[in-house]
């Protein structure tokens, strides 16, 4: 490399889904290595800078937003790099999709760019993987039934890891505020997954019941879930916005976090607005989920716990990912180069 020639490799969807983000267990690998290293000093994560349109939260769930999320990432992954997320909830209008992510990855010793690449898969999956390994340490051990809200491209992730990590689930419940896609989703899943049963609910309170695990991924600016509906033992996974209602956090006997200084940053979900309100405390939170992974703390202890789990999502996740695409591609001669400096 000389400073009058230089590459950055291009992947597009197809090649990074193919080398990295197709597989679901893998990403799982990949999240809980990165959470892993967060906890023990080996990762850096930058936090979320958000570009917003609009003055409050509603107004940016018509509107959008984009987010900057940079990071470094070490380990096999050795790393830098930084995620670039537009969402526009509109989108569907166009025959676009919500969210579109692209990766720019940097090598953590020159600093130069090495690679651009898509990461729309990626981010879903990556989100589906975080609250997979909830599921994996904070969910009864013999859990059965499951609900979703929201039926986007999250819940079809939300599914996907849920069945690797839990498969004694047996019944699961989707709904959302326009049914049809409820509808829609509930037989593209049990067609997906034979013997699982997928039931769309308009109401969702009586599913909830049931329910040993409860994950939103929604838009919600006002909560979706009542405590009232949730059973002793359930796992509850906050995966947005403001999704559970205080009480729900007050019913929970432990608070689990991905990154708790990352949450009340974004300010967005239930247990960070509590925080705001003087309603919650840090020393209320049990753990975050890299202690749990490397040992430090416990996580469920019985299946009489109820829990709350909350993640925001961190670049360096995506940047993980994208990178083990990276050093395939470049072992395998995936992808275009392009001309940087020339």
């Amino acid at each position: 490399m000389s400073t009058s020639h230089l590459e950055i490799l291009f992947l597009n969807n197809k090649e990074v889904n193919s080398l990295a983000g197709n597989s679901m267990p893998d990403v799982i690998h990949d999240i809980e290595r990165v959470l892993s290293m967060l906890d023990k000093g080996e990762a850096i994560n930058a936090g979320k800078i958000v570009l917003h349109w609009g003055k409050t939260i509603e107004e940016e769930n018509i509107y959008g937003r984009i987010n900057a999320m940079p990071g470094f990432v070490g380990g096999e992954y050795n790393m830098s790099g930084i995620k670039w997320i537009g969402s526009n909830p509109n989108n569907y209008k166009q025959g676009l999709p919500r969210a579109t992510v692209t990766v720019i990855l940097n090598d953590p010793i020159s600093k130069v760019p090495v690679c651009i690449s898509d990461a729309t898969t990626v981010s879903a999956k990556r989100t589906g993987a975080v609250a997979g390994l909830a599921m994996k340490y904070l969910a009864v051990q013999n859990a059965q039934t499951m609900t979703i809200f929201g039926a986007g491209a999250q819940s079809r992730t939300q599914l996907e890891a849920a069945m690797v990590v839990r498969p004694s689930i047996k019944e699961v419940y989707i709904t959302d505020i326009v049914f049809e896609r409820a509808e829609s989703y509930a037989a593209e899943m049990t067609a997906k997954y034979p013997g699982l049963k997928v039931t769309a609910v308009q109401d969702a309170s009586g599913a909830c019941r049931k329910s040993d695990i409860i994950s939103t991924v929604t838009i919600a600016t006002e909560p979706v879930v009542q405590a009232e509906w949730i059973k002793k033992g359930a796992l509850m996974i906050n995966n947005a916005d403001y999704e559970y209602t205080y009480d729900c956090v007050r019913l929970a006997d432990k608070v689990f976090v991905d990154t708790w200084e990352t949450i009340k940053h974004r300010m967005i979900s239930t247990v960070a607005l509590m925080w705001r309100d003087g309603l919650f405390k840090d020393e209320q939170i049990t753990a975050e989920l890299g202690e749990i992974i490397n040992g430090k703390k416990k996580g469920r202890e019985n299946d009489e716990e109820t829990i709350y789990f909350n993640a925001v999502g961190m670049g360096v996740e995506d940047i993980a990912v994208v990178s083990r695409a990276y050093h395939k591609a470049v072992e395998k001669g995936i992808g275009t180069k392009v001309p940087y400096w020339v």
